[in-house]
């Protein structure tokens, strides 16, 4: 036990110290000083029953200790709610963060998805457009083609043509020159050397 006292060795408080006390090698059954009284309540009070205390606890000293033993016994037990509900939101938060990071992922590798889809949708577009375009450009061929040919077959018309206007007027100046000699080879009426 130590006590505090002044420089000329009077002590400070009569009800004041410090005790030092080794609970382990503390066995007694009985109680029968107040120190024993404090050593059981260290040693026992825990597995005390509070509605049932036994005789040695009946001080008003004891159940005042019993009462701050219940006390701080209920603020550890709210301590210990606390601290599992704090474990319980931390590990909730936890769990939404890695939720969220799943569907964060998720949603990249849908718009990957997506827009591959809509490249796909471009390139196939693309594809239909280059292919329309070189149908077209079939078309102007044929179309083309087709004027030429019908250019042609209109130069070989009027070809045609003047070959038979050709052909008519040679014709006609063969005609001509018939008829010019069978003017020739007939006599004229008036001439007297001509028999009639």
């Amino acid at each position: 036990m130590f006590r505090l006292r002044d420089q000329r060795g009077r002590v400070f408080l009569d009800h004041d110290g410090i005790w030092l006390l080794e609970l382990s090698k503390f066995a007694a059954d009985a109680v029968h000083t107040e120190q024993q009284r404090w050593l059981k309540f260290f040693n026992e009070a825990e597995r005390l029953d509070e509605d049932a205390l036994p005789a040695w606890m009946q001080t008003q000293e004891m159940r005042r200790a019993m009462n701050t033993l219940k006390a701080c016994s209920e603020k550890e037990h709210a301590y210990h709610a606390y601290q599992a509900r704090q474990d319980y939101l931390r590990e909730q938060q936890s769990v939404q963060l890695e939720f969220d990071d799943l569907r964060a992922e998720v949603e990249q590798a849908r718009a990957a998805v997506e827009q591959e889809r809509a490249a796909k949708e471009q390139a196939r577009a693309d594809a239909e457009h280059e292919r329309a375009a070189k149908e077209q450009e079939r078309a102007a061929k044929e179309q083309a083609r087709a004027d030429a040919e019908q250019e042609r077959a209109a130069k070989e018309q009027e070809r045609a043509a003047k070959e038979q206007e050709r052909i008519a007027k040679d014709e006609a100046l063969a005609e001509n020159e018939r008829l010019k000699r069978l003017l020739a080879d007939k006599p004229e009426p008036s001439d007297p050397g001509t028999p009639q």
